[in-house]
């Protein structure tokens, strides 16, 4: 028997406002609220709503048969819930079918695996419990952040008590190994690890509408067929999508839909293949193979590496200094400051700042809010300006406390009178800690 894993990523990030012309430090809102419930709703509007009202239907004709995997960022359930709560309930109602998994994620949607190991085990904590309450699942399968994954990550994937992971099947980890296995981690053999076909997977994310691909248009028939051709032995196809895939980066009239909709009818007729989740599919197959990754792997562009997110001296300088200031936001333990902290962490701020314009460049343009990836970093770092200040103030009453009780006199004790004079006591007053003044970064003008 062979199995079809259908995963999809569901996530949506904050905008934020165009904060050239705003003074630093007395500005705090950081969001294009317009710009954030309008493409919520747009994206709801063309995908979601109709794709979750598919599933249903689906579900309802092949029964336990088909079966769908979500992974739900903390942002995009945050707007929904504001803006299309009509979402959420849909997905409730997936979930009651007994037929869907929701994976864990980071919260934010972050690179916090790269940044800070107790950030990423909160956010973690966090979108599980989240999960729980609006779905009654808590996740056993994880799916990092852009499907990132190494040895080190894994362990603690691994530590949090999940089971399987979800990430890239990219090639120069593989060698001529077939992704279309069960692996294990071989930094913890407890782990297994699903990997993405990355070329059946983009064929339907970013080629289904290309007419000028030798392959358009995708048929049913012809996507079956090439599963087909996938050899007897390799035991599970591992598709991982975009939900916005459905209706949103594919146009409903290319036939996105009708392509979905009849997929399991013809994999049922014309195939051996049964779909399955990646938690029954940790139980039903066994590790082909351990599979270890020195290197963090993603599931991004030709190299399948971190330099969409950190290949450049913008990306590492916004990156750094927003790690840099963990424990200050730890110590204000504030809800707006965290609320900002997770959101100026999520991936895509610094996937804007991408600087490869070559072979990926449409893909990095189609999600990009800003003409280029100088503005984003400039406008991203006046952001982050400002939230620094805000922290350093938040802070300030925890730091002068700190400084009064290590300064404070203990108690005089009474001691026996003694001949001589006594010697003159220094006293030392609690400095009030200096906060900096940001400078607004603007843009060069042109010529």
């Amino acid at each position: 028997m062979k199995f079809i894993n259908l995963c999809f990523q569901v996530h949506q990030p904050y905008r934020l406002r165009t904060y050239r012309f705003f003074n630093i430090g007395q500005d705090h809102q950081y969001y294009d609220d317009y710009q954030n419930r309008h493409i919520i709703r747009r994206v709801a509007e063309r995908s979601y709503l109709p794709a979750n009202r598919m599933m249903l239907d689906m579900i309802r004709e092949f029964g336990a048969s088909f079966k769908v995997t979500f992974s739900i960022s903390g942002p995009v359930l945050e707007q929904l819930l504001q803006h299309a709560p009509e979402v959420i309930h849909g997905f409730q109602e997936l979930a009651a079918t007994g037929c869907v998994e929701f994976t864990g994620e980071t919260y934010a949607h972050s690179l916090a695996s790269l940044g800070s190991k107790e950030e990423f085990i909160r956010q973690i904590e966090k979108h599980r419990d989240r999960i729980n309450d609006l779905f009654n699942q808590r996740p056993t399968t994880f799916r990092n952040t852009e499907l990132i994954f190494d040895d080190q990550i894994g362990q603690t994937v691994a530590e949090l008590g999940f089971s399987t992971m979800l990430t890239e099947g990219a090639k120069h980890v593989l060698g001529w190994k077939s992704p279309n296995f069960l692996y294990c981690s071989a930094a913890n053999p407890k782990l297994k690890l699903l990997l993405r076909n990355f070329r059946l997977s983009d064929d339907i994310i970013f080629r289904f509408s290309a007419r000028d691909w030798s392959e358009w248009p995708i048929t049913t028939e012809k996507f079956v067929n090439w599963l087909n051709h996938v050899p007897e032995k390799e035991e599970v196809v591992n598709l991982f999508l975009n939900y916005e895939t459905l209706g949103e980066q594919q146009r409903e009239e290319t036939g996105i839909f009708d392509f979905f909709y009849t997929l399991p009818g013809a994999v049922f007729s014309h195939s051996t293949y049964n779909f399955s989740t990646p938690s029954e599919l940790s139980e039903k197959l066994q590790p082909v193979a351990p599979v270890s990754v020195l290197y963090p792997i993603s599931w991004a562009d030709e190299e399948k590496d971190l330099t969409a997110w950190l290949g450049n001296e913008l990306q590492d300088e916004a990156f750094g200094k927003l790690y840099g200031i963990e424990k200050e936001v730890m110590a204000c333990d504030k809800p707006d400051v965290m609320r900002d902290w997770e959101r100026l962490q999520t991936s895509d701020h610094f996937y804007y700042m991408c600087t490869k314009w070559f072979s990926d460049g449409e893909v990095h343009k189609y999600f990009n809010p800003y003409d280029s990836p100088y503005e984003a970093f400039i406008n991203y770092m006046n952001v982050l300006s400002d939230f620094i200040i805000r922290v350093d103030e938040k802070d300030e009453p925890a730091k002068e406390a700190k400084s009064e009780k290590s300064v404070a006199k203990p108690k005089a004790k009474v001691k026996p009178k003694t001949k001589g004079k006594a010697k003159p006591t220094t006293k030392v007053a609690a400095r009030k800690p200096r906060v900096k003044k940001a400078t607004t970064i603007k843009p060069k003008k042109k010529n």
